[in-house]
């Protein structure tokens, strides 16, 4: 039977209270609506993934979804839509879920006032505590002719490039075209005291995610940042857990599921010195009200191949020799936000908005110096007026969050880029960010100069102090220091007993020289020249290889007669970006 007719139209202006006329088997369609709401925060929960937890703003979205979706359903059911004569009826059963929605919505707003800088400055200002009584020279470790050894030459997008050309060794498994390099995901960190990026897989697309996820990843690459030598690192067992994955091997899902009350930072990509492969993931809290001043409380590291979950405390972290090989607890973005917080806030809210008197902030970029066995973050620091000029440099240990402040006036790192690029301008290279480095107790930027593709091709060091009269670049790093040294004798009046000719990173070693000479062929798509030290140089690039192949003219005259679109056969060893050639022949 049809239901009465109803005319809710109101027409005459009589106010009319709204009939509630409940559909047939209004009782079972309610039960529907329930269950299916509750399939819906199963499913949501699934893909959502969010923190059973009231610090937490995406709960509260779940949440809210999930009390939308009962009034969603209800009106499916009912098909009010269709048949206005419902909709009072679906009002009714919408009054719980969005008193639900006011009060979450009460509550977030509560929260964030509580939390609000506004009101509570002086706390912001003292998540982090800052180390200001020391002093750069005597506390940043000189540089040596040793030390200069192992400088990272490279920054993250080169190791990205250098990473793909590892992705050769798949080709022994016969995988070459089935994974790529998770480039996100490349974490630096000291790899048996050396500056070593690693870089996980993922697969190439969804269609091969499909074809090898039961199998897993078989390894991952290894870049050592100062000899630029690339290893792709075969495991026994394959990677599992990763950020790369899908469904109950994805890392985030399988932390939800374990911790289902966590918050859980970005998780980052770390080895021990034995190459067993591990998630470092750190545990945030909310240290201030509801919702402000983000911290870490601990870390659940995660083995990336069984999956096995451990939490550790930050004082173990600190005190555990065996934890010792962890490098990344703290992510770089947080510590900044962290120091930016003390910047602003330590005279006070209004002092950050009105006087300004103190007030600092950090400069666009950061960076990493290995002291020890950990990774310190350092970034400069300016004032807020936003010049050219920093008052200091601050250094997190990204392990234990130890933060320095070194007194410092000079050029930024922008400045400093722009300073080195200015001294290569007809070349066109671009300055990586710079490593901030001690010579002779001078704070210095180290920078390494690249081409449009992505190729080192020269080094510069700029003076912090004094970055538009001391600094030098040069073709390999024993020369760039070389000159550097003496422009800083002559203006500065600073000596050092580094010896430039012990710095010589590029001679290969006895186990490289005793290595089988390889063989490339393929086809010449770019070549590029250079001048060193009075004699040419060209970089050949083949379609078959990642690499520049450099060659003496005088030692290969052919080369000067090569055009792109030639083949070619050409003889190397060692790895790199730059590979020194042995021969070519053109075919």
């Amino acid at each position: 039977m049809d239901p009465i007719k109803v005319d809710f139209s109101n027409k005459g202006g009589s106010n009319k209270t709204d009939i509630v006329i409940p559909p047939e088997r209004a009782v079972l369609k309610t039960i529907l609506a329930i269950v299916c709401s509750a399939v819906f925060a199963l499913v949501a929960f699934y893909f959502m993934l969010p923190a059973v937890n009231f610090k937490s703003y995406d709960f509260y979205l779940y949440l809210g979804l999930v009390a939308a979706s009962f009034v969603a359903f209800s009106a499916l059911f009912t098909k009010a839509l269709a048949k206005p004569e419902y909709m009072p009826y679906v009002k009714k059963q919408a009054t719980v879920p969005l008193i639900i929605i006011a009060i979450l919505v009460l509550v977030v707003g509560v929260g964030y006032l509580v939390s609000c800088q506004f009101f509570r400055a002086e706390a912001y200002s003292k998540i982090i505590t800052v180390d200001d009584t020391k002093t750069f020279a005597e506390d940043v470790e000189a540089q040596s002719a040793e030390t200069f050894k192992v400088i990272p030459k490279l920054d993250s997008d080169s190791a990205n490039q250098l990473a793909t050309r590892a992705l050769g060794d798949l080709a022994k498994l016969n995988l070459e075209s089935q994974f790529k390099v998770s480039a996100e995901n490349n974490t630096q960190i000291n790899y048996n005291g050396n500056p070593t990026r690693v870089v996980p897989l993922e697969y190439d697309n969804i269609i091969k995610w499909f074809y090898n996820t039961r199998a897993g990843l078989p390894g991952f690459i290894k870049i050592d940042m100062a000899s630029e030598k690339t290893e792709f690192v075969k495991l026994d067992q394959n990677i599992r857990f990763t950020t790369a994955e899908h469904f109950q091997y994805f890392l985030g899902r399988h932390l939800r599921f374990n911790y289902p009350t966590y918050m859980f930072g970005d998780a980052t990509f770390e080895v021990t010195d034995d190459n067993h492969p591990y998630w470092v993931c750190p545990v945030l809290d909310k240290t201030i009200g509801l919702f402000g001043g983000t911290d870490v409380k601990s870390i659940v590291l995660v083995d990336a191949i069984s999956g096995e979950c451990k939490e550790y405390s930050l004082e173990e972290i600190k005190t555990d020799a065996s934890l010792q090989w962890i490098d990344r607890v703290y992510d770089s973005d947080l510590i900044v936000e962290q120091y930016n917080y003390y910047g602003k806030y330590r005279q006070g809210f209004w002092n950050s908005i009105l006087g300004q008197k103190e007030v600092v902030t950090t400069t666009q970029g950061y960076n990493y110096i290995a002291q020890g066995d950990d990774v310190w973050m350092y970034t400069g620091v300016t004032s807020v007026t936003g010049d050219n000029s920093i008052t200091g440099f601050v250094l997190v240990n990204q392990r234990t969050k130890e933060t320095k402040f070194y007194s410092v006036t000079g050029g930024t790192e922008s400045s400093a880029q722009s300073a080195a690029q200015g001294r290569v301008k007809d070349l066109g290279y671009n300055a990586t960010f710079p490593l901030l480095l001690n010579i002779g107790g001078e704070p210095t930027y180290f920078m390494s100069l690249k081409d449009d593709s992505n190729i080192v091709q020269q080094y510069a060091l700029i003076n912090v102090r004094q970055y538009n009269n001391i600094g030098a670049t040069g073709t390999d790093l024993a020369d760039c220091l070389k000159n550097y040294l003496a422009v800083l004798e002559e203006k500065a009046g600073v000596k050092t007993d580094i010896n430039p000719e012990n710095v010589d990173t590029d001679t290969p070693s006895e186990d490289q020289t005793a290595t089988t000479a390889l063989i490339v062929e393929g086809v010449v798509t770019d070549i590029r020249t250079a001048v060193k030290g009075g004699e040419s140089y060209y970089y050949i690039k083949l379609d078959s290889n990642p690499a520049y192949f450099s060659f003496a003219a005088k030692n290969n005259e052919s080369v000067v007669i090569l055009n792109t679109g030639s083949n070619v056969k050409i003889s190397y060893k060692g790895e790199g970006a730059i590979i020194a050639a042995e021969s070519i022949e053109i075919k």
